[in-house]
């Protein structure tokens, strides 16, 4: 007797069934348990500490570029610098971004020119959250405001 007889369907769903979650797993354990290396759109995170020229008051004149704070996120610390020309936001750039694994290095090669030129934009830290990136989007609205705040007061 064969097990796919047509008097009994009940069986061959349950045999079907039975096959197609057999052959997902078979796919789903061949998927790679890491992700592959990817190369970063930004630049690598520098340790250093600028200045710049401007005066203090209301407004800036002249370029000045500020380091915003450290903020430690879950994923680890994030960190931003700014210039600011005559009043204007011209340049910003991530300094410290999580960087520990591939996952980290993938997310933050689409997110951080996004939040960028999202800040630029702007011109200032009303920037929107980054999906997929929603703790590195945070901590660069946070340092991205501390340096605004540094730089014009």
């Amino acid at each position: 007797m064969h097990a796919l007889k047509k008097n009994r369907p009940l069986r061959r769903i349950v045999l079907a069934s039975a096959a197609t979650v057999s052959g997902m797993v078979l796919l789903l354990s061949l998927k790679p348990h890491s992700t592959p290396a990817v190369g970063l759109a930004v630049p690598a995170p520098s340790s250093s500490s600028s200045t710049g020229t401007g005066t203090s008051g209301g407004s800036v004149t002249g370029t000045k570029t500020v380091t915003g704070d450290t903020v430690q996120t879950r994923w680890g610390p994030v960190q931003v610098r700014i210039t600011v020309k005559n009043g204007k936001l011209t340049e910003v750039t991530a300094v410290s971004y999580p960087t520990d694994n591939p996952r980290d290095q993938e997310i933050n090669s689409f997110a951080l020119p996004r939040l960028r030129s999202e800040a630029l934009q702007a011109q200032s830290a009303n920037i929107d959250t980054v999906s997929g990136a929603t703790y590195t989007s945070d901590g660069y609205r946070q340092s991205l405001q501390s340096a605004l705040d540094s730089a014009r007061g």
